[in-house]
C-alpha cells in the first residue's frame, strides 16, 4: 500500500496496513530548528545544512532521509512568494523585525524563538471603506504559484499524499492580526457587520487564491489546508453563535470551493479547547481536525473519537506537547503515545502527528520516545 493510499484510506475511515503517520507534511506537524539540530545526530544521520521553511514559527526544513526513516506518509506543496515582496530583517539591538505581505509587523527578541505580531495595521476607528482601500496584497500573483506542479509531481513520485497550505493564516486569525486583538473582539460583540466585512475580505482573497490554485493543480491535491485558532486553553476564542453567525458561513465557502472543483481532502488545523464547535465542522464538510490539543479542556482522545470518530478524521492527538512531550520522562511520552495511538486508531479516521510543531526545548530523548510508540501502536491487526 503506498502512503497515498494508506492517507486517504484514513480520511475515508478505513483500516489501512498500518496508521498513516505525517511528520513535516504540513506546517503544523514538523519541528523548530533548535530541535531538528539536536535530532540528527541522535538518529546517527549526518550533518546537513539546516534551512528556516517558516520564519515566524522557527521551523527547520526537513531533509528526505529523516522523513524516509520515519516513514512520513505526507509531502507539503508549498506556495511561493508573490513577485516583488521579500521579508526584510532589520535589527535595532533589542529585536528583529520584519513587515509581512499583509503589512503586519512581526517581532523577535535577540535570542527568542518566534516571530510576534506586535503592530496591527487596522487597528483604531477604522470604517468599511477603510477596509476596502486597505492595500491588500495580490492572492493571484502568479509568483505564488511557480513550481507547483513540479513540486506535486516530486509529492506523488515518493508515493506521499500532497498536502497544499492556504494564502494565509485562518479567517479569524487574520481579522485580529489587521485590527488588533482589543479591537478586533469589540468589533465581533459591539459592531459585528464591521467584523464581517473584514472577514469577507480576508475570505475573498483566500478563494481567489484557491481558485487559481485548483486551477494549476487541483488534480495533484489530495489534502487542502487551511488554518484558524478558534480555541483558547478553556473554552473556544469566542461563543458558538459568533462563530456559527460570523464565521462559519465563510469557512462554510472555502469548503465548497475546494471539493466543487476537486477531490481534496479539506484539513482545518485549530488549537484549543473546540469540542463544541466539532459538531459545525463536520457540518461544513471538514474531513480532518488537527492537531487534536489534548491538553485544552474536553479534548480527550477517547471521548472524542467516541462522540465524533465516525464523521471526522483526527490528526495529530497524540502527546501533550504543554506537559508531557515538553517536560515528562522518555517512559511518559511513549506511554501516553502509546495510548492516545489506541484510542484512536480503531476504524481509520486517524493520522499520527505531534500535537502542532514540536518545539525547541522538546528533549531529543522524548522526541525518540515518541517516535518508538509511533512504531509500536501504529499498526493494524
Amino acid at each position: 500500500m503506498s502512503s497515498r493510499e494508506r492517507v486517504l484510506a484514513a480520511l475515508d475511515h478505513q483500516e489501512a496496513d498500518r496508521v498513516p503517520r505525517d511528520f513535516a507534511g504540513t506546517r503544523y506537524s514538523s519541528m523548530h530548528a533548535e530541535a531538528y539540530k539536536r535530532i540528527r545526530p541522535a538518529m546517527g544521520l549526518p550533518d546537513e545544512e539546516i534551512r528556516i521553511v517558516d520564519t515566524t514559527q522557527g521551523l527547520a526544513g526537513v531533509h528526505e532521509d529523516i522523513l524516509d526513516r520515519l516513514g512520513a506518509d505526507v509531502g507539503l506543496i508549498n506556495a511561493g512568494s508573490p513577485h516583488g515582496f521579500s521579508k526584510e530583517l532589520t535589527d535595532d539591538g533589542e529585536y528583529e523585525r520584519f513587515v509581512d505581505e499583509f503589512g503586519v509587523l512581526r517581532a523577535r527578541p535577540h535570542g527568542g524563538l518566534y516571530y510576534e505580531s506586535t503592530t496591527s495595521p487596522l487597528s483604531g476607528p477604522i470604517s468599511r471603506d477603510d477596509i476596502e482601500a486597505y492595500p491588500w496584497p495580490d492572492p493571484v500573483d502568479a509568483g505564488r504559484f511557480e513550481g507547483l506542479k513540479e513540486q506535486a509531481r516530486a509529492v506523488h513520485a515518493k508515493g506521499r499524499a500532497s498536502v497544499v497550505g492556504s494564502l494565509c493564516a485562518g479567517v479569524t486569525e487574520m481579522h485580529f492580526r489587521m485590527r488588533g486583538y482589543e479591537d478586533g473582539y469589540m468589533d465581533m460583540a459591539l459592531n459585528p457587520d464591521l467584523a464581517k466585512r473584514l472577514m469577507r475580505k480576508i475570505t475573498d482573497l483566500k478563494l481567489a487564491y484557491w481558485e487559481r490554485v485548483l486551477d494549476e493543480i487541483g488534480p495533484d491535491i489530495d489534502i487542502a489546508a487551511e488554518a484558524d485558532d478558534l480555541g483558547a486553553q478553556h473554552a473556544p476564542l469566542f461563543s458558538p453563535g459568533a462563530y456559527r453567525d460570523i464565521v462559519k458561513p465563510l469557512h462554510k465557502e472555502i469548503v465548497e470551493l475546494i471539493k466543487s472543483r476537486s477531490n481534496a481532502r479539506f484539513f482545518l488545523h485549530s488549537c484549543g479547547a473546540i469540542r463544541e464547535l466539532i459538531p459545525d465542522l463536520i457540518d461544513i464538510g471538514v474531513d480532518a481536525l488537527n492537531p487534536v490539543q489534548v491538553s485544552a479542556e474536553g479534548m480527550e482522545t477517547a471521548e472524542l473519537k467516541a462522540e465524533f470518530g465516525d464523521d471526522i478524521t483526527f490528526w495529530g492527538g497524540t502527546v501533550d506537547p504543554q506537559k508531557t512531550l515538553a517536560r515528562g520522562t522518555p517512559e511518559e511520552v511513549h506511554d501516553e503515545a502509546v495510548r492516545r495511538i489506541s484510542e484512536l486508531k480503531p476504524g481509520g479516521g486517524f493520522v499520527i502527528a505531534s500535537i502542532h510543531n514540536m518545539q525547541a526545548q522538546v528533549p531529543v530523548e522524548n522526541i525518540l520516545a515518541f517516535w518508538e510508540a509511533v512504531e509500536e501502536a501504529g499498526t493494524y491487526g
